[in-house]
């Protein structure tokens, strides 16, 4: 059946990013849109809330300079100003490692107290999260011993970084690697952390949906993953996924009906 995706409406997303994910050089930058733009965007889409959440400082190539951090947090005051008919949240998304000890996300403590709130999620592009192990992986390139190894630490390490910390939404779970989606949703319904459909990548995949939905009480959101101004509030492709994995809007805490 031909699901009519106009009847609904995002209310807010919470995975933008901006110029402060810089990327390789500054001439390739990773987020490509100002933090104004993103809010004049958001209010364009009629979205009640956005947040800038830029990738986390361990990062190699994307990562926000901590330097910066204090220049970010003076620019969303003066947009919370100019821009008074949103709410403008200041996030990060931070890069979840693999540590046996401390919190496994490349946040200090207090770093912590900078943001109005926590995203988290695995990305390649990390020093100790088994990088080269994932992305050859990725490529087909491992034997079945060391594919057990990865789908054993990159599980242990988003638990531990999901128990450890107050993280408002995973992003985009099962991306990059090998995870145990069944865990990772029963964590995450412990925690109260939403598990994000993301829109500009492939997960949550149907399959993984499914699987997290047999938990009872997580909840789900879904992120543009904007790396553009013009990808703010987009959440078709992740809100086709979702009904097509038999999850219901109720589940997913910034789809409304129109």
């Amino acid at each position: 059946m031909e699901i009519d995706l106009s009847r609904y409406r995002m209310t807010f997303d919470y995975h933008t990013h901006t110029l402060y994910s810089p990327g390789i050089t500054r001439f390739t930058p990773h987020g490509k849109g100002t933090m104004e733009e993103n809010v004049k965007a958001a209010i364009s889409k009629g979205l009640d809330e956005i947040a800038i959440s830029d990738h986390g400082p361990g990062h190699i190539f994307y990562g926000m300079k901590r330097r910066k951090i204090d220049e970010m947090r003076s620019e969303i005051s003066r947009l919370r100003k100019k821009y008074p008919e949103i709410k403008i949240h200041f996030s990060v998304e931070s890069n979840i490692l693999f540590r046996k000890k401390g919190n496994c996300l490349d946040l200090k403590a207090e770093d912590m107290g900078n943001f109005d709130f926590i995203l988290a999620g695995y990305h390649l592009g990390t020093a100790k999260s088994n990088m080269i192990g994932n992305w050859c992986d990725n490529h087909r390139l491992t034997f079945p011993n060391e594919r057990r190894r990865l789908l054993r630490e990159n599980t242990f390490m988003t638990l531990k970084a999901l128990r450890e910390n107050d993280i408002k939404i995973l992003t985009h779970p099962g991306d990059k690697g090998l995870f145990d989606i069944e865990l990772i949703a029963r964590t995450c319904a412990e925690r109260g952390t939403w598990m994000e459909i993301n829109n500009s990548h492939k997960h949550m995949s149907i399959e993984e949906i499914k699987i997290a939905m047999k938990e009872p009480e997580v909840k789900f959101v879904i992120g543009s993953d904007a790396h553009c101004p013009e990808w703010v509030g987009t959440f078709e492709k992740a809100l086709k996924r979702a009904f097509e994995a038999g999850l219901t809007v109720d589940r997913i805490v910034n789809i409304a009906e129109r």
